[in-house]
């Protein structure tokens, strides 16, 4: 039996083992419109039931050794290695994914358990001086059950980047993957870690629709959110939230700028600016979504631009050798598709592209914008790269930071100039001499203004945080004296 065989998980959904499901979804495969298999969706009382089993089995669950630990995130790791082929093929099939890319997403899996294998035996607070004979420790304690809400577009890693340092902090857990990518986003996650050896009841795979989502948030056991997504649901998750005084992690959407600054080798840059908007057809919260060149160098990158998007396939990952695959559904490929409409109504000129390709859409490079037409405000979650120029490093960092998101920014070109911008760019992350898309398992994540909350994935130092919470304990030697 492989690790996927639909006979274990077909309608069912994952809580104290595979449940039958009142209702079911087809599993489609967005290229082709063709079945996959068919997944059980969870109600809301489905919900409350898992929620309640587990907050038991998190005190047993926590109560186990560090070292018990991080055998099971150990062992998890090594059969998203053993594995790695048979998930490929179902980020390639289900999630739209090209090869490389669902390599790229299965290692970065592989790596996130490994390196969340270390969280248990990590330090866990620190001694704090007191003005008291006595020993004042500030420790970190699980924060209980966690409810972790994934997209559809990385499903696998977005998902499992909050599970997996969730359960080796001691935390239980709820998984409600995009129902699109119930599969890659939640089935292989759910038997990964039963075939790992975690305790029944300590991780639920629970797919649904928004009454779902909500469920995952109210549930009066869970005490933190971790939502990776779209800004206007981040938003309404974060107010529920903080109505119900609960933590959320809100890690949301960009509309990331790479800068190509003056004496750049143009060839490389336009290489990277490719890459950065056209990687799994550009629907990634990183994705390039602007391009500002020196006037010095914007005819001639916007040409070599060109010339690469023109010459990336488009079609079938699972049956084609391509570059870019399909766009996850037919309502975001014509909202793509509109984007660009309207911004060649208001004034633009597609150097490349600009065209519905199957299920996808081709690679497409906009010319002659200005900063109020929707290809440039509005985060667009297609493989679209509208470019602009600018004529010094002051009107550069203007140009960056007039817009509501904050998450990633490449800078290409002399180093000492990239460095002083970049001390001027509100952004979660800046990577100099690279493209905008960058994760590594070990590495904070997280962006500013409407991209979410700040850096809570990614590191010891912020899993840590996102999913324990601080305790102050003190110790005497005998009972003090009072006054009274």
């Amino acid at each position: 039996m492989t690790l996927l065989d639909s006979a274990v998980w077909g309608g069912k959904f994952y809580s104290e083992g595979w449940q039958d499901s009142a209702t079911e979804q087809p599993v489609t495969e967005p290229a082709t419109g063709d079945r996959l298999g068919t997944v059980g969706l969870a109600s809301a009382e489905d919900v409350n039931r898992a929620a309640a089993r587990a907050a038991e089995a998190q005190r047993a669950w926590a109560a186990t050794s560090p070292q018990q630990r991080a055998a099971v995130l150990r062992r998890a790791g090594e059969l998203f290695t053993e594995h790695a082929a048979e998930i490929e093929d179902w980020l390639v099939r289900e999630a739209g994914s090209v090869r490389s890319k669902a390599g790229f997403e299965a290692g970065l899996a592989i790596g996130e358990c490994f390196e969340c294998a270390g969280l248990p035996t990590h330090p866990q607070g620190e001694v704090l001086t007191s003005q008291d004979a006595r020993w004042s420790l500030a420790r970190r304690r699980p924060a209980g059950v966690v409810s972790v809400i994934a997209p559809f577009n990385f499903p696998l890693i977005l998902g499992l980047r909050s599970v997996a340092p969730a359960l080796a902090l001691g935390n239980a857990v709820l998984l409600k993957p995009d129902p699109r990518t119930a599969v890659s986003g939640g089935v292989v996650i759910a038997r990964i870690f039963e075939e790992a050896g975690l305790p029944a009841g300590v991780l639920h795979l629970l797919p649904g629709d928004g009454e779902v989502g909500r469920a995952v948030v109210e549930a009066p056991e869970v005490r933190v959110i971790s939502f990776t997504g779209s800004t206007p649901v981040g938003r309404a998750i974060g107010e529920q939230a903080g109505r119900l005084l609960k933590r959320a992690h809100l890690e949301l959407g960009g509309n990331n700028a790479l800068v190509v600054l003056p004496g750049a080798d143009v060839a490389k840059a336009a290489s990277a600016g490719a890459f950065g908007s056209y990687l799994h057809q550009g629907q990634i919260c990183m994705t390039t979504g602007r391009h500002i060149v020196h006037e010095s160098l914007v005819e001639e990158y916007t040409a070599a631009l060109a010339a690469k998007a023109e010459a990336l396939p488009v079609g079938d990952p699972a049956r084609q050798d391509v570059a870019l695959g399909p766009i996850i559904d037919r309502r975001q490929l014509e909202r793509v598709h509109g984007i660009v409409t309207d911004s060649v109504a208001a004034g633009a000129k597609v150097a490349a592209g600009g065209e519905i390709d199957g299920a996808g859409y081709r690679a497409t490079v906009l010319t002659g914008l200005t900063t109020d037409m929707p290809a440039w405000r509005e985060e667009i979650f297609g493989p679209v790269a509208p470019v602009i120029s600018f004529a010094t490093t002051e009107e550069a960092a203007r140009i960056v930071n007039d817009c509501e998101y904050g998450l990633s920014v490449g800078i290409l070109g002399d180093v000492g100039t990239a460095m002083k911008l970049a001390d001027r760019i509100d952004s979660g992350k800046v990577h100099i001499n690279e493209q905008t898309v960058s994760d590594e398992p070990n590495a904070p994540f997280g962006g500013v203004k409407a991209s979410g909350t700040g850096s809570r994935f990614g590191g010891a130092t912020a899993n840590v945080e996102a999913f324990t919470e601080t305790q102050w304990l003190t110790v005497r030697p005998d009972i003090a004296d009072y006054p009274f």
